[in-house]
């Protein structure tokens, strides 16, 4: 199959021509027929597998027809992040050059001016991170009732970060009769509400399992300490093999430190994360793919959808948290039919979410003997997840209450719980003035222990 057996323009199979593209890929070969043919659809796919110009490529078709007004984009795409909105914007920009169309990026961490100047001379697409098209919104800035057609972009990324109130409230402001596409790489329960909610009879489509790494990554794994791991990761890096390298970790901070500690070793490393501005992410970024830096540091704001050509290596500096962020990281590397290496590192504390991701995955990462930092064998939890055996969870708080009082709790005699105030010192009835200022007796049970173990 060829991109012209899709049903797109002379125009459109040009400026994907260009692009150096021949063969669409499994999601662009079924999702573009469908919103070509103006129905909703729920794409379903994993990071590194064409999912943008399947909705990026019909929706330049789709809006070659209509007249753009001030204020009232035509069509709306919703992205997680500053950084994947961009890059659905080079998107637009590179396969709709034989097009009229105008399109305006709405993200936070940039100045308004420009955006509002777009808004104001009309656009066709808009593509906008929820914060910052509310924020226009309430401001009178922009009118939605004119959008026909809706794209929710990474949707299971979107409800981690807590947008789908935003989306909703989004959703109330466009008109009913639309097009509607979701893409998510899984489908979580609050996912499969919204779509059915939003969505009208849509067509489905699934072209990998959920959370299935691609088949040519290479999963490598280290067992080592958190204070080992900077000397590790500057032993890694000074292996040739390592063309160029994204390093995930769990914080900021950590991102930053590690920046600092592979500068002054004479490795071109640059970090990205929330703390930094949205343009110095994005000279870090565009560094980052022009090869004039070789290692980018991040937390989990870029593990998706970025598109980085020919990267041969993924490093999980921290073990992340959620098995399926494992996934989502990996994803950067191995690539459109490309081999990749993700190598992990481990510390004992990590182990039981080493385990998670590999019930996950469902095989286990190849552990690297020649270790030259590898973490000293402790007690407690395995080394590896058995076959069919899970790793030990934390057991619960138990606590332990003498016999005596329980036993005292469920007599009949006892009446209701003692107070506070009989549980002070002595045993002895003590008389108080009850209601009306009759006096009564209150009975106190034997003291409970205070044999209260984790």
């Amino acid at each position: 199959m060829t991109f012209a057996d899709l049903g797109l323009s002379p125009e459109l199979l040009k400026a994907v021509e260009d692009a150096g593209y021949t063969t669409p890929t499994a999601i662009q070969a079924q999702a573009i027929p469908t919103v070509l043919m103006m129905r909703d659809l729920i794409g379903i796919a994993q990071t590194g597998t064409g999912k943008t110009a399947s909705f990026v490529l019909p929706m330049i078709d789709v809006m070659a027809a209509g007249r753009r007004r001030a204020l009232m984009p035509r069509s709306l795409i919703l992205e997680p992040t500053r950084e994947l909105a961009a890059q659905v914007a080079e998107n637009f920009e590179k396969y709709g050059k034989n097009h009229d169309l105008k399109m305006a990026l709405l993200i936070g961490g940039v100045q308004m001016g420009d955006q509002l100047k777009a808004l104001s001379e009309g656009v066709d697409v808009l593509i906008a991170t929820p914060g910052r098209l509310m924020d226009l919104f309430e401001r009178g800035k922009i009118m939605l009732n004119g959008c026909e057609l809706l794209v929710i972009d990474e949707a299971d990324r979107m409800l981690d970060m807590g947008f789908i109130p935003d989306i909703r409230r989004v959703i109330e402001k466009l008109p009913r009769q639309r097009q509607t596409l979701l893409f998510s790489a899984t489908i979580p329960y609050d996912i499969g509400r919204l779509a059915d909610t939003i969505l009208r009879d849509p067509v489905r489509v699934s072209v990998a399992p959920p959370s299935a790494p691609a088949e040519s990554v290479e999963h490598l794994l280290y067992y080592v300490e958190k204070a080992d791991k900077a000397q590790l990761l500057k032993h890694l890096l000074s292996d040739d093999t390592v063309k160029n390298a994204l390093v995930f970790t769990r914080t900021r901070h950590g991102a930053d430190r590690i920046e600092r500690t592979l500068s002054r070793a004479g490795i071109r490393t640059e970090a990205i994360h929330g703390d930094k501005s949205q343009g110095s992410r994005e000279r870090a970024l565009a560094a980052f793919k022009k090869g004039t830096i070789r290692v980018l540091v991040a937390t989990d704001i870029a593990a998706r959808g970025l598109d980085i050509v020919e990267l041969s290596h993924v490093f999980n500096y921290d073990m992340p948290n959620e098995p399926e962020a494992y996934v989502h990281r990996i994803g950067r590397t191995a690539r459109a039919g490309l081999s990749g290496v993700a190598v992990s590192f481990c510390g004992f504390e990590e182990r039981p979410l080493l385990a998670d991701i590999e019930r996950l995955i469902r095989k286990h990462l190849t552990v690297v003997q020649d270790n030259p930092y590898a973490s000293p064998a402790k007690p407690g939890l395995p080394t590896r997840l058995e076959e069919g055996r899970q790793e030990p969870r934390p057991r619960p708080y138990m606590i332990t209450v003498d016999a005596s009082f329980l036993s005292a709790m469920r007599s009949p005699a006892a009446g209701a719980p003692p107070s506070r105030a009989s549980r002070h010192a002595g045993d002895e009835a003590r008389p108080t003035a009850g209601a009306g200022g009759r006096t009564v007796q209150h009975r106190d049970a034997a003291r409970p222990s205070r044999a209260f173990r984790k």
